[in-house]
């Protein structure tokens, strides 16, 4: 049975050093900007224009990423990394639904973009789950928002906050107004199929939606708003549990 000692011996090594390589690979992009990303270097070769431009967070306006946390994952910042409610409700959605919807958070769309190539299968899904914990350990959440808004796609073509807001509005990422980062917001879902510079009705709409969205979350990069929304969530969900437990009791008695 030598070769099922090999075997192992070689599995247990290959995890060790996978574990070793992925946590020094998150923690080094934890402060060093992303050169490139695997559908970067795709859109590269198939759009006839790329444009990238580096941003840090203090010189995007704050109106992008809260739109974006208010329209992609309202919970961001009081998570760690997953939203099993979300998960919950786009597992129930695809049972019924024609059209596929995920439950990915921000951090999941982050370790995503920047560590593994574009795909649905099993394999990949692991691998982002793994990378989201990593990075959720290593990262700040501010620099999760960063990295998010400078690898992005905005548009054909076009990545990260910077280049979207000179694109589209020829003004800088440092500028944008609620009703301009509501409307690249507003595009995320299909940013190959809609555009910011030229939005349909539909995109109108949804920008709408999404400044409606912003009103409702608030300002949680606030400490101050963040505090009085982590109490609000920690109380509906005391009251979800206690409905589930009369719920349950119920059950029981009919």
């Amino acid at each position: 049975m030598r070769w099922v000692r090999t075997f192992f011996r070689w599995s247990a090594a290959s995890a060790f050093w996978f574990v070793v390589v992925s946590v020094l690979w998150v923690g080094l992009l934890g402060i060093v900007d992303p050169p490139v990303t695997w559908v970067m270097a795709q859109q590269s070769n198939e759009q006839e224009e790329f444009h990238r431009v580096q941003a840090d967070l203090s010189d995007i306006s704050r109106n992008l990423p809260l739109s974006i946390i208010a329209s992609e994952d309202q919970r961001f910042m009081t998570h760690s990394g997953f939203s099993w409610e979300a998960m919950k409700k786009a597992l129930e959605k695809n049972k019924t639904g024609k059209r596929i919807k995920g439950g990915s958070t921000i951090s999941q769309q982050t370790a995503k973009n920047v560590f593994l190539w574009p795909g649905r299968t099993y394999v990949r899904k692991a691998l982002e789950a793994w990378f989201t914990v990593v990075m959720e350990t290593l990262w700040t959440k501010e620099r999760i928002l960063e990295v998010y808004l400078n690898v992005a796609e905005m548009g054909k073509g076009v990545f990260g906050a910077e280049a979207a807001a000179q694109l589209c509005f020829d003004r800088p990422a440092a500028k944008l107004t609620k009703e301009q980062a509501a409307l690249i917001t507003a595009t995320l879902p299909a940013p190959r199929r809609f555009s910011c510079s030229r939005p349909s009705g539909y995109i109108r709409k949804r920008q709408q939606w999404v400044l409606r969205q912003m009103y409702n979350v608030g300002d949680v990069l606030d400490p101050e708003v963040l505090a009085k929304r982590k109490a609000a969530i920690e109380r509906e969900e005391e009251r979800k549990a206690k409905r589930e437990e009369r719920r349950k009791q119920r059950e029981k008695k009919g």
